[in-house]
C-alpha cells in the first residue's frame, strides 16, 4: 500500500532527476530550487528506507532500487498525468461543439439553429469547419468534429455513422435579376448550354447531382466557368456576370426574397438531397450536441411555418 507521507512532489521530482541525472536541471524543470530538490528526494529515499541516486559531481544516476521503483512510479504517473487530461478534456467537451458545416446549411438553417442555440446556452462555443462532405465526415470518423450538418446522405463516407434526417433541400439555378435567360422567348432548358455555369467541386455529392442532370438531359454539358463550395464569391460571380449558379436553395433564398438573383424554372432534381445532422456513435456524449440537434429541429420547424417555407 502506498504511504499516506508519499506525496506527488515526491515522485515527480524523483522522475525529473531520473530523467535528467541531474538535481540541478530537475530543480530548474520543475521551478523550484535545488535545496528542496535535494530535501525532497532525501524525504523520498528516508520513507523507502532505501537510496535511489549515487550522487556524484558529474550528476546523479539511478541506484538498484531507484531503477525498481522507476519501472512502477513512472506508469502511475503517465497514468496519472492521462487521467487529468481527460477530466480537462471532457470538462471542455460539453462547453464546445466542434462542428463541420456544408454549403447546404451555412447560408440560412444554420445561423438560425447557432443563435437559437446561444439564445438557451450563452456559454457554449461552437466551432465550425466547412468543406466538402468528404474531408468533414472524415474528421467525425476520426473523433476531430462533434457533429456535422448539411445535405450528404449520399456520401460514401457516411457509412458506418449515424444520420439524422432534417429536410429535403433541392438544388437550384439562380441567375441576376436581368440575365438574359429571363427575357429569352425559347424555353430557358433549351439554351442553359450558351452560358457559362457557377458549379461544385468535383468529388462532392451535389457535383454528382449536377452530372446526373447533365447527362439525362442530354448534349453537351455547358461550359464551367466557376467551381467552387464558397457561397460568397458564387454569389459575388453569378450577380456580375451572365453565369447560371447550381446552388442550394437554402444558400439563395434571402437573395431572390430580397430580388438580388432569380430562380430559372428548371428542376434539377425531383425532390432535393436529405438535409441533416450526423455524428459518431463511438464519440463520447456531448451535452452542447444535443442542443444543437433540438435547436436545428425547432429551427426548421421555424422555417416551415414561415412565408418563404423550407
Amino acid at each position: 500500500m502506498l504511504s499516506a507521507r508519499v506525496k506527488l512532489r515526491h515522485l515527480m521530482a524523483f522522475q525529473e532527476v531520473a530523467r535528467l541525472q541531474s538535481l540541478a536541471k530537475a530543480a530548474q524543470a520543475l521551478s523550484i530550487t535545488q535545496p528542496a530538490m535535494s530535501k525532497t528526494i532525501r524525504e523520498l529515499e528516508e520513507m523507502l528506507d532505501a537510496t535511489l541516486f549515487e550522487r556524484s559531481p558529474q550528476g546523479a544516476t539511478l541506484t538498484a532500487a531507484g531503477q525498481t521503483l522507476l519501472r512502477h512510479a513512472g506508469p502511475a504517473l503517465r497514468s496519472l498525468g492521462e487521467g487529468f487530461q481527460a477530466v480537462r478534456d471532457a470538462a471542455q467537451h460539453d462547453t464546445v461543439v466542434r462542428m463541420g458545416a456544408l454549403s447546404t446549411v451555412e447560408e440560412g438553417l444554420l445561423p438560425l439553429a447557432l443563435h437559437r442555440l446561444h439564445r438557451r446556452a450563452p456559454a457554449l462555443r461552437v466551432h465550425v469547419v466547412t468543406g466538402p462532405s468528404a474531408y468533414l465526415l472524415s474528421r467525425l470518423r476520426a473523433g476531430e468534429l462533434d457533429a456535422v450538418a448539411g445535405r450528404m446522405s449520399e456520401a460514401r463516407e457516411i457509412r458506418g455513422l449515424q444520420f439524422e434526417h432534417l429536410y429535403y433541400e433541392p438544388l437550384v439555378l439562380a441567375v441576376r435579376v436581368d440575365h438574359p435567360l429571363l427575357a429569352s422567348k425559347a424555353r430557358v432548358d433549351e439554351e442553359l448550354g450558351a452560358y457559362p455555369w457557377i458549379v461544385p467541386p468535383t468529388s462532392t455529392t451535389l457535383r454528382d447531382q449536377v452530372e446526373r442532370f447533365w447527362v439525362e438531359r442530354g448534349g453537351t454539358p455547358p461550359r464551367i466557368a466557376l467551381e467552387t463550395l464558397s457561397l460568397p464569391l458564387s454569389r459575388r460571380y453569378a450577380m456580375r456576370s451572365d453565369a447560371v449558379w447550381v446552388a442550394p436553395l437554402d444558400a439563395v433564398r434571402d437573395d431572390m426574397h430580397e430580388g438580388r438573383l432569380r430562380r430559372l424554372p428548371v428542376r434539377l432534381e425531383s425532390r432535393g438531397g436529405s438535409v441533416g445532422l450526423c455524428t459518431n456513435i463511438a464519440l463520447p456524449p456531448n451535452a452542447g450536441v444535443e442542443i444543437l440537434r433540438e435547436c436545428l429541429h425547432a429551427s426548421v420547424a421555424e422555417r416551415a411555418d414561415s412565408p418563404e417555407g423550407t
